[in-house]
């Protein structure tokens, strides 16, 4: 949770937001996406990911519905973080959406059958050894 976070991270932060706000030639996209790491945390920021901002909607993609759920409920201290660092009219609201994996599912590799058509490598090696005590 944001509350268990170190004590000296304001200090951290603290010329990280002096400098956001002094770059108000930006755009409000920019500033926020920039900003998110900042609001919740690089263990937060590692799991869920800043990608846009829709109005003044920050959009965040997490990587599951249980992260979905837990965020949500946590929505309101990182609005109030995310307001301490950008100002209350840049974002005025957190959406939290599922993205992609980060790791696809992988394809099992093709065995390819032996001329008996035995593709499992431990069935063929029984069939054989069977074959061998039969031809004997």
């Amino acid at each position: 949770m944001l509350k268990s976070v170190e004590p000296n991270y304001m200090e951290r932060a603290g010329p990280f937001i002096a400098k956001l706000r002094g770059l108000s030639g930006l755009p409000a996209e920019e500033l926020a996406l920039n900003a998110w790491p900042a609001a919740v945390g690089k263990r937060l920021a590692a799991r869920a990911r800043a990608v846009s901002l829709v109005r003044t909607n920050l959009i965040v993609e997490v990587e599951d519905a249980v992260w979905q759920r837990q965020l949500f409920q946590m929505r309101g201290p990182i609005l109030q973080k995310l307001r301490e660092v950008l100002g209350a009219e840049i974002v005025t609201g957190v959406e939290f959406r599922i993205g992609s994996p980060r790791c696809p599912p992988q394809r099992a590799s093709a065995i390819s059958p032996n001329e008996d058509g035995i593709v499992d490598p431990v069935f063929r090696l029984v069939y054989a050894q069977s074959k061998r005590k039969a031809a004997k």
